[in-house]
This record gives C-alpha cells, structure tokens and sequence, in this order.
C-alpha cells in the first residue's frame, strides 16, 4: 500500500476527528437539533440529555464529577474564565497571581492583562528543561496569593510538570491551583483529586473531537472555587459561562474523552515507541542534533529538535510533504524565536533552526521513516550552502 502524502505530524497544533467522534455528533447535527436549555419538550431534552452524558464523559477521564464541569469554546475561553475569575472574585483576599513565562499565551495574556489592572505576577523561571518545580512554587507563595496558574504538558517541547506535586505546595497554602491541561488530557493521566488540581482547562481538538469547544473544571468542594463570570447573558453553566450550548460539538468532546480513557495506556506505548524511532532515525544520521525538553518526562508523541547551522523554516520549505511546526512564530514582518525555547535557555541561533514534530493516533511507522529521509535530506542540503556548518566541519566553529 503506497503511502498517502502529505504526512502530518503536527498533532500537538490540532487533530483529525476521529470518524467514532463524528458519528456520535451526527444525530445532533441533523434530527436532534434542539436547545438543551429548551425544557419545554422533546428536542430540549434529547440535546439535555446528550450534553450531560458528555459532561459524565469529561469528568471521568480527569477524576472529576459530572456537574464540576463548565462547558466553553475551548481552552483559551477556560483559562481565560479561571484566571480572570478566580482574580476577579477573590481580589479582597489578595492580587498575587504565580505562573510561568513557557505556558499558553491562552494563559500568559491574561495574566499580562491583569498586572496592567493592579495585579501582582510572578514568573517562575523554568529549568533547561522547560520543569517549574514545587519548591520554586512554594518559594514564591505569599499571604496575598491567590491562584498558581502552570500547565501540565508544554506544547512545544512536551515536558511534564510535577503537576501533584505543585498541587500538594497549593493546598498546603490554601491558594487555588490551575492547570492548562490541554496537552496532556487523554495523553497521559490525570486525576484532579490526586493532583490537588482546582481548576483544569482542555479542549476537544487536540483529542481528535472538534474545534470550537472544551470545558473547564471548577472544584466545587474540599475547596469550593467560585468565579466571576466573563460571559453574561442567562446564566448558563452554573452561571459562570452564559451562552447556548454547541450540543454537536459537546457530544463530540464527551465521545472523544471517552475513547481517550480506553485507549489512551496503549496508545502511549506505541506512540512513545514512534517518536524514539523518529528521534534515533534522525541522529544517527545527522549530527549537531539537539532535544529540547525533557529526555524521558515528556508527553509521548511530542519531539522537539534543533538542528544546528539550519533555518528551521528552511528546512520546512525543504521538506513540504510533511506537516510540521517551527521554533519561529510569525510576528508582524519578522520571524521570532519560540518564546518557550528561549524560556529555557535555548540560544536564538538554535531556536530558529528548531522543528517539533508531534505524532497521533493516525500517525504510522511508514510516515516516521519518510520523516526521517525528508529531514535527512533537508538537513543535508541545506548545510551545504552553510559556511558555518563547512567552519565547524573543520573543527573552528564560529
């Protein structure tokens, strides 16, 4: 069987639906097409019905029940609603945020946003390893901290955080703990009552569910957290997310989440296996090759690598039959290096020449070894018009 091209192994960016996710939407894209808030008659209570099923869904892959779940657009919109919300009503007990300079913009924005309204933010400074550590946490917690604010999962490198740990110094101190987990759900485990997590943001297209919608888990005990809602209008939600229901696309979370649950062990083992064989692929045969992220606590599909005395978006044009990101982001009319590897110490030179490559449910052993000769020859090709890369193959690297 040939092998169908272009291949994509950029799964951290977004994920196919899986066709078991879409057919549990049908019926609610098409003949039960009713508003869950309608109570009114049977269209209402079908889309009802089906929303809370999925809110049990949700809830049992994070170790959460059913009605700690509030329903959003997605990630962004939740930890915007976390951030804000926990700031917003707890601003008589004190302004202090803590989180890091590697999360989600989704997260760092916000929390940018309140110190320009009297906030207080520390950075925690990662290691070079892109980990934020309990004890960094606890060293920065004072008597006006409010909430601890640190992903689980880095979207670009993939490193884990001690996620139980961090949970354990937040409760100690009695301040809220939030979780950007949108890497890491349905990839590795996560239990909010294990981890001492409060609050916890995902969303359904980095699961293979659709765009458009996630959910944010709000403790409602042991501690209670309250939130000053950002969307008004019918006090949907708990009152904390007004607006009508994407029932179709809240099937779709709930569907997803649940295929997660009984797939996820085994599909971490074979996609672990994938992205080693990517990563022995690639530097067996080129050199000036480096890991960015954490050697073995990393998500199990997520890949970054530098390759010295190469542009990284060169080397992307180079290889355009395979769907990958770059350490550059497209800023106004110039290309910046990834915030994150700078965050860790990663030189601007090697962060423009980085790649992260990110495997998923569809990704195959074929497309890993046509990976591996698209980069090979990439890297190849564009070292030979590198005077820096002749220098260093001379022993005088400049």
């Amino acid at each position: 069987m040939a092998l169908e091209l272009p291949v994509y192994l950029d799964y951290n960016a977004t994920t196919p639906l899986d066709r078991r996710v879409l057919e549990a939407m049908m019926p609610y894209l098409t003949t039960d097409f009713g508003n869950a808030a309608s109570r009114n008659h049977s269209f209402g209570w079908k889309a009802e019905a089906g929303v809370e099923t999925a809110r049990e869904q949700m809830a049992s892959l994070i170790g959460a029940a059913a009605k700690d779940i509030v329903l959003t657009s997605g990630a962004t919109e939740s930890n915007n609603l976390a951030i804000k919300g926990v700031a917003e009503m707890y601003a008589e007990k004190g302004n202090h945020l803590i989180t890091s300079p590697i999360e989600h913009k989704a997260v760092i924005d916000p929390c940018k946003y309140l110190e320009e309204h009297g906030y207080r933010v520390t950075w925690l400074r990662p290691d070079r390893y892109g980990v934020i550590s309990a004890d960094q946490v606890a060293e920065a917690i004072t008597d006006k901290t409010i909430l601890i604010s640190i992903m689980a999962a880095n979207n670009e490198i993939g490193t884990i955080n001690p996620v139980a740990d961090i949970g354990q110094v937040a409760h100690k101190h009695n301040v809220f703990f939030h979780c950007d987990a949108t890497q890491a759900v349905g990839k590795i485990p996560i239990d909010v009552e294990a981890m001492g997590i409060d609050l916890l943001s995902a969303s359904a297209h980095k699961i293979y569910g659709p765009k458009g919608v996630g959910c944010l888990y709000v403790r409602r005990h042991g501690p209670r957290v309250r939130l000053t809602c950002q969307m008004h209008g019918g006090g949907h939600e708990r009152g904390m997310r007004s607006g009508t229901l994407n029932v179709a696309g809240i099937v779709g979370l709930g569907a997803a989440c649940e295929l997660c649950g009984r797939e996820m062990a085994k599909e971490a083992r074979r996609l672990t296996a994938l992205r080693d064989r990517l990563h022995r692929g690639i530097v067996a045969r080129v050199d000036y090759v480096t890991l960015n992220g954490h050697p073995t606590q990393r998500l199990p599909g997520t890949v970054n690598l530098s390759f010295a005395y190469v542009e990284g978006e060169a080397l992307m044009m180079k290889m355009k039959d395979v769907a990958v990101s770059s350490g550059s982001a497209c800023t106004s009319a110039s290309l910046e290096p990834s915030f994150v590897l700078r965050g860790i110490g990663v030189s601007d030179a090697l962060a423009h020449s980085s790649i992260r490559f990110s495997l998923g449910r569809f990704t195959t052993a074929e497309q890993i070894d046509y990976a591996i000769e698209q980069v090979v020859r990439g890297v190849n090709e564009l070292r030979q018009l590198s005077p820096l890369y002749e220098a260093a193959e001379k022993g005088s690297p400049s």
